[in-house]
């Protein structure tokens, strides 16, 4: 019995080696052709690797949509790209039913599966959208199938929507509603590269700039990591940390000042599921068998930024959820 626990245990840390040094290719392969992005770049990995969806927002020019076309490449999906406009419809997105001619059962109508039937959905300035269009993505992201004309259809294995949106020029623009924004399970912020990084993009030749990244992984491959993730075991002070950084970022149950005064209301259980599934991924991606509450408190704000509503109050006195955030991890005790 004792030796069948071994052997178990053996394999076990056989697979997680192995997923280790794939995972290591990834970083190292991205890492090689875009600069400066380094955390941006492990946020989108542990929001892959937790089986969820991320909304990245930032300034034209600063690689958004670079890093999801490459990191597309390097994991081996099949990827749609959907540009977001005012005059999208949600069929543009989803499919359509067609009447089709069919010289054997004559007429009858046939699906045509949109691009969201696809293993990695870029949508690209997804703000620019109607608020009818981005609710169409609300199930799949949800419950990964859709829904047609009274017809659910399953979406491809592993599914993931990467969207971008631009903080500035907001003319003409729809910002989402809190159901779409609690779907993502993080909300990354890409900023300029410093100053060592941006000299190595200006000195890239005009070759190593069309430089196209290496497949590392397959879609089965990820699979298999993600479920792999999902074993990883969470020690009980993690899980109670976890569990006093949502209570305090709900003003009826807060301790926290800032808390009580500027927010209206806090995250819902789904944060703190989003918590344990993101800092078991980053245990993994940082090489360690178990998460940490440093883990937790380094995901705080990209998981919990964009489910916390400001009061008015709040917003005329141009507060920070992140100075707020920030106040919550200084008040919960590790």
């Amino acid at each position: 019995m004792i030796q069948s626990s071994l052997k178990g245990i053996e394999k076990v840390k056989k697979d997680f080696d192995i997923a280790k040094d794939k995972l290591y290719s990834v970083k190292n392969e991205i890492n090689n052709l875009v600069y400066g992005q380094d955390q941006v770049i492990d946020q989108i990995l542990i929001s892959i690797l937790s089986e969820g969806h991320a909304l990245i927002i930032g300034l034209p020019g600063l690689a958004k949509t670079r890093i999801v076309n490459f990191l597309s490449i390097i994991l081996g999906f099949e990827t749609k790209r959907v540009q977001f406009t005012p005059d999208l419809m949600p069929s543009d997105i989803l499919g359509s039913e067609i009447l089709d001619e069919n010289t054997n059962t004559g007429r009858e109508f046939r699906f045509i599966e949109g691009p969201i039937f696809s293993q990695l959905l870029l949508a690209d300035e997804i703000n620019r959208a109607s608020p009818r269009t981005q609710s169409a993505l609300l199930q799949a992201m949800q419950e990964k199938k859709v829904t047609v004309t009274g017809n659910t259809h399953d979406l491809p294995k592993p599914f993931h929507v990467l969207a971008t949106q631009n903080p500035i020029d907001q003319e003409g623009t729809y910002p989402l509603p809190e159901a779409q924004l609690d779907r993502f399970l993080m909300n990354i912020k890409i900023s300029y590269p410093d100053h060592a990084a941006e000299r190595k993009i200006l000195n890239l030749s005009n070759d190593k700039a069309d430089t196209e990244p290496k497949s590392i992984l397959s879609s089965k491959e990820l699979l298999k990591i993600q479920s792999l993730i999902k074993e990883i075991p969470i020690g009980e002070s993690v899980v109670q940390y976890i569990l006093n950084i949502i209570k305090n970022s709900r003003p009826e149950t807060s301790e926290v000042k800032a808390v009580k005064e500027n927010i209206l209301w806090g995250p819902s259980p789904r944060a703190g599921l989003a918590l344990m599934r993101s800092c078991r991924a980053k245990a993994f991606l940082d090489n360690r068998y178990s998460p940490s509450i440093f883990d937790v408190q380094s995901l705080v704000k990209p998981i919990l930024s964009h489910r916390l509503k400001l009061n008015i109050y709040a917003k005329s006195e141009n507060i920070n959820i992140d100075d707020i955030l920030d106040n919550i991890i200084n008040h919960v005790k590790n």
